[in-house]
C-alpha cells in the first residue's frame, strides 16, 4: 500500500476511534462531521420505531450511515451476512434480526473503539447470531463463497482502494449471493483538489465514487445485475461546516446537487449462467 493511502486509512481510522469514544461518552457525531458538530449526512431517520425496538435506545443516534441497508437487501431467515465497516453495531443487530437463530451476521471493522462499542451494544440487545470481527475491507478475513448477502452503510467510500473492496466483496459472496449497499455517490466528476482532501475523505465526501465509477467497478469484479437508485440528494448546505474553508465552499458550488446517498445492489453470477 502507498503511504497516501496509509495516510488516508489512518486519517479514517482516527476519526471514527473519536466517534466511537464521543458516542460511549453520550455524545452525537456522524460518520461526515467532526465530533460534535451538525449531524452532516448521517441519517437516524432511516430507522423506524418499530424496526430499532428492544435496541440500546442510544444506537439510532450512534448511527454513522447514509442508508438503511438492511431494510432494502431482503434478508431471508438463515441467511450468512457480512456487513463491511459495521461500526456501532446497528445494521449488524437489525440483520441478526431479520436471518434469525438459523443465520449468522458477521460485522467487520478495523477500528478497536467501534467493535468495543458494538460488543457493548450486542450484550445489551441479547442478540447471539453475530460475530464481530477485526479487520480491513480490503482483505476480508473470510474464506470465499461463504456469504449470502454483504451489506455496508457509508463505507466503501472511506476506502483508499474500492477496487479491491469490490473484489473481495465478490470473492467472498457465494455463487447468487448478493451486494446491497448504501454510500456516497457524486453524480458527476469532482475537482482533484477536493479528492486529496484527507479530512474531506474521511467526511465520505472527497473519496466517493461517481455513479458511473461505481457501475464499472462492480463490473469489472464480475457482478451481474447492477443497480442503483438515489435515496437523497445533498445540497451544499448539507456539507458539514467544519470540513470547508470559505476557498472550498466557492469551488465546491459548481458541484451543489450532485452528492446523493445512494443503495447500490448488485448479484455475483452463478456459473453457467
Amino acid at each position: 500500500m502507498s503511504d497516501s493511502s496509509d495516510s488516508l486509512k489512518e486519517a479514517v481510522r482516527e476519526k471514527y476511534a473519536g466517534l466511537a469514544r464521543l458516542a460511549r461518552g453520550g455524545g452525537k457525531g456522524s460518520c461526515c462531521s467532526p465530533a460534535g458538530s451538525p449531524a452532516g449526512f448521517c441519517c437516524a431517520e432511516n430507522y423506524n420505531t418499530g424496526e430499532v425496538a428492544g435496541l440500546p435506545p442510544e444506537l439510532p443516534a450512534a448511527s454513522l450511515g447514509c442508508g438503511n441497508p438492511t431494510a432494502l437487501a431482503d434478508l431471508k431467515p438463515g441467511q450468512v451476512v457480512l456487513d463491511l465497516g459495521s461500526g456501532a453495531g446497528l445494521d449488524v443487530l437489525l440483520a441478526a434480526r431479520r436471518v434469525g437463530p438459523a443465520g449468522k451476521v458477521y460485522g467487520l471493522d478495523m477500528t478497536d473503539e467501534m467493535l468495543a462499542l458494538a460488543r457493548e451494544n450486542q450484550k445489551k440487545s441479547g442478540i447471539t447470531n453475530v460475530e464481530l470481527i477485526k479487520g480491513d475491507m480490503e482483505n476480508i478475513p473470510l474464506p470465499d463463497n461463504h456469504v449470502d448477502v454483504v451489506i455496508s452503510n457509508c463505507v466503501i467510500n472511506l476506502a483508499a482502494d474500492k477496487a479491491r473492496v469490490i473484489r473481495e466483496a465478490f470473492r467472498v459472496l457465494k455463487p447468487g449471493g448478493r451486494l446491497a449497499v448504501a454510500d456516497m455517490v457524486w453524480q458527476r466528476e469532482v475537482p482533484a483538489w477536493l479528492r486529496q482532501n484527507a479530512e474531506l475523505w474521511a467526511g465520505c465526501v472527497a473519496g466517493t465514487l461517481t455513479a458511473e465509477e461505481y457501475r464499472r467497478l462492480l463490473a469489472e469484479a464480475g457482478f451481474a445485475e447492477t443497480g442503483l437508485e438515489v435515496t437523497r440528494v445533498f445540497s451544499q448546505s448539507d456539507l458539514p461546516e467544519g470540513f470547508l474553508t470559505e476557498e472550498m465552499k466557492r469551488g465546491l458550488l459548481p458541484y451543489a446537487g450532485f452528492l446523493v446517498s445512494a443503495f447500490v445492489r448488485a448479484r455475483k453470477p452463478i456459473v453457467g449462467e
